[in-house]
């Protein structure tokens, strides 16, 4: 595996929330260099939306010496809008492609069947999937033409300003027309519930002869986690059941009741997650890939909490447990209110929301000039990358 990787969100934005409320460049310059230099990482996914922020940290990764995949990525907007986006994020990756030929890929979009407009009814990813016509339009292929005629107007965008190597992050789905780019990119993540499917889908892509990276895999923090793979942050919705007496919709309700609970709350298993990550390492590796992405690093605005009921870093695929900080904490509990409310039409209570936030401006103990602290995902991760 040539490429090891891992994904790097620089504020990435859905239902009007930033991924990353407080965007500080000297914690983004550290943070590149802790994945460099003791994850042991040679390339990095630089996501988000804001072209500032992406140029910035992208620039940054680039002078440490990492390869870099520049991820542009805005959702829940109409064709027209992203393809205008997707352009301007071209012209910026050429800039940044001159200054360092042949370390920058330029990916078009992720999963856009899921995340954009005009393909599948509905104005967020969740009406989407709730769409009752959804799953079996999957299975005919209804959605990959529509997919793959934007995608041919976002290849010939791309490359009429940027002249390096491009991809698309498909999700397993959507049957992409990857003669259009250089890589075959796909966020994959295993789920033992229906690990044949998942044994199938990696050996097809591999036998196809284009070059694999697996731009997203990962698991959450909780024991259950390995079960639902890439929907394993669906339990955000059942800690919110639990202790607001809410009612969560039946697609979300049906998932998360395999997951076990001690007291009414969810297990943290830090254990877990690294043993599978590890794993799903060395099954990637073996199968011939090109490269992966662990998903994720950081997220900041799901803060590690003592108390399990509120722990959202449970539902956090990152490598390390952040803490609240004092510049986002107010405005994470007004994102997730708003987002509650659009999702689950419900108005959450600010009080409860506040317990969710947890020890406000603390740091960790082996980066102490961080506002998170290493899980043990982040030495597996670590300790595999260096040994290969």
């Amino acid at each position: 595996m040539k490429r090891k990787g891992v994904c790097y969100d620089v504020g990435r934005a859905m239902l009007g929330g930033d991924w990353r409320p407080n965007y500080n460049p000297k914690v983004v310059h550290r943070e590149l260099e802790i994945i460099k230099n003791d994850l042991h990482c040679n390339a990095v996914r630089i996501c988000g939306l804001d072209l500032e922020r992406l140029r910035t940290s992208v620039e940054d990764a680039l002078e440490q010496g990492l390869e870099v995949w520049m991820s542009p990525e805005m959702w829940d907007r109409n064709q027209e809008e992203t393809l205008a986006y997707i352009e301007k994020a071209a012209v910026v990756a050429e800039e940044l492609r001159k200054r360092w030929p042949g370390r920058l890929v330029f990916s078009v979009g992720s999963e856009l069947t899921l995340f954009m407009n005009d393909i599948v009814e509905g104005k967020n990813v969740f009406e989407r999937m709730n769409n009752p016509s959804f799953w079996e339009n999957v299975r005919t292929g209804k959605y990959n033409e529509p997919l793959n005629n934007f995608l041919r107007r976002a290849n010939d965008a791309t490359r009429a300003v940027y002249h390096g190597q491009v991809t698309y992050f498909s999700v397993p789905f959507e049957r992409v027309d990857w003669n259009l780019f250089d890589f075959l990119g796909v966020d994959l993540y295993r789920d033992s519930q229906r690990e044949d499917i998942y044994t199938r889908t990696l050996k097809y892509l591999v036998g196809t002869g284009k070059p694999v990276v697996i731009g997203e895999f990962g698991c959450c923090t909780y024991q259950g986690a390995e079960k639902l793979g890439g929907t394993g942050f669906m339990i955000s919705f059942g800690m919110m059941e639990d202790v607001m007496n809410l009612k969560v919709p039946k697609l979300v309700s049906e998932m998360i009741k395999i997951v076990p609970k001690i007291d009414g709350h969810y297990i943290r298993d830090e254990g877990l997650q690294a043993r599978d990550i590890a794993d799903q390492l060395s099954v990637l590796d073996s199968a011939g890939v090109e490269g992966a992405f662990v998903q994720t690093f950081v997220v900041p605005n799901s803060p590690y909490v003592e108390d399990p009921r509120y722990d959202g870093d449970l539902a956090n695929y990152s490598l390390v447990k952040s803490f609240a900080e004092k510049e986002t904490a107010d405005a994470i509990i007004e994102q997730t209110r708003k987002q509650a409310k659009e999702i689950l039409g419900v108005d959450v209570s600010v009080d409860v929301l506040r317990k969710f936030k947890g020890e406000v401006g603390r740091h960790g103990t082996t980066y102490p000039d961080m506002t998170w602290e290493p899980k043990g995902s982040f030495r597996a991760v670590a300790n595999y990358y260096s040994k290969h």
